[in-house]
């Protein structure tokens, strides 16, 4: 008996030691996905993500659909995929999924607040801003869709490498590029809305309106208590996008094999925590709600041709 327990104890630190030091033959993780932490991530991921397309249906907002919705359904389906593997951590197809999946699951929530930041520009006055609205979300969207695709094709490069035990820093690097990319068009956005709104919250334009109908409609949907808590809401998002662009970015730049990849609370927290946070955030705070124009007045023609855009 003494024996039994003597080796099931040294069984249980030689695993222990191997889990934390990411030993290979813990399978392709470098640990074992937990399994509480699996089912809670699903969880949150699907409530949030039933919650958006209700929300998207409810208010109109069916550019929600492809962002928001979309991005719940990708973590979701990633961690489902971690879940599976908390049972079966060898497994190479949930694997593969996982890793595409969440990292380019938050790509299409970050083009939201894009989107938003150009209707809300329309809203104040496009005389405050740098650029005009539409081509806000030309440019962020293209980078978007550039930073998704490179992401994507690096994971699944990344993903079929580290699966069939083959070097995945080729993938890894193809990756990084992607979240760069994200990290920049992110610090640009944030100083694009930045500048707009203090030239707002000072009166001062770039230049004069271009028309009566520009002046009219910046004094009838100005500034009101729900807009703030949607800029506000903007700002707290952003903020965990791109904490998880910068643990993303030390993640790969440390490789394929590296101490950070290999540790799972670092990926549940700064990844997961993150992507959850702000998910959550446009659902307590729903720009279909939030983002409206006043109601017809002296001005009602310009109010009534803006509501109809939500």
């Amino acid at each position: 008996m003494a024996a039994t327990n003597f080796t099931t104890t040294a069984s249980d630190i030689i695993s222990s030691h191997l889990l934390a030091r990411g030993d290979r033959s813990l399978g392709p993780y470098d640990y074992v996905p937990t399994k509480s932490v699996g089912i809670t991530f699903v969880t949150l991921f699907a409530i949030s993500t039933v919650a958006h397309f209700v929300q998207s249906i409810r208010f109109r907002t069916w550019w929600m659909l492809p962002t928001a919705v979309l991005c719940g359904i990708a973590e979701l389906v990633g961690w489902s995929a971690r879940l599976y593997s908390s049972g079966a951590p060898h497994a190479v197809v949930p694997f593969e999924i996982q890793i595409s999946s969440t990292i380019t699951g938050p790509t299409p929530l970050i083009a939201a607040n894009f989107i938003m930041l150009g209707r809300i520009i329309r809203a104040l006055g496009t005389r405050y801003s740098r650029l005009p609205p539409k081509l806000y979300t030309i440019v962020f969207l293209s980078c978007d869709a550039v930073s998704l695709t490179i992401q994507g094709v690096g994971g699944g490069i990344a993903a079929s490498a580290s699966g069939n035990g083959q070097n995945a820093n080729t993938g890894g690097n193809i990756m990084l590029v992607g979240i760069v990319i994200q990290m920049i068009a992110i610090s640009i956005f944030v100083l694009c809305a930045s500048e707009f709104l203090i030239r707002y919250a000072n009166d001062k334009p770039l230049r004069a309106p271009a028309d009566e109908e520009e002046k009219v409609s910046s004094l009838s949907n100005g500034m009101n208590p729900r807009m703030k808590l949607l800029i506000y809401a903007i700002a707290f998002n952003t903020t965990c996008l791109f904490i998880r662009a910068v643990y993303r970015t030390i993640e790969l730049t440390d490789g394929w094999n590296g101490r950070i990849i290999s540790t799972q609370v670092y990926f549940n927290v700064l990844d997961a925590g993150m992507v959850t946070l702000a998910i959550f955030t446009l659902n307590f705070f729903h720009p279909g709600y939030l983002l409206v124009t006043p109601p017809k007045t002296l001005y009602g023609h310009i109010a009534g041709s803006e509501s109809s855009q939500f």
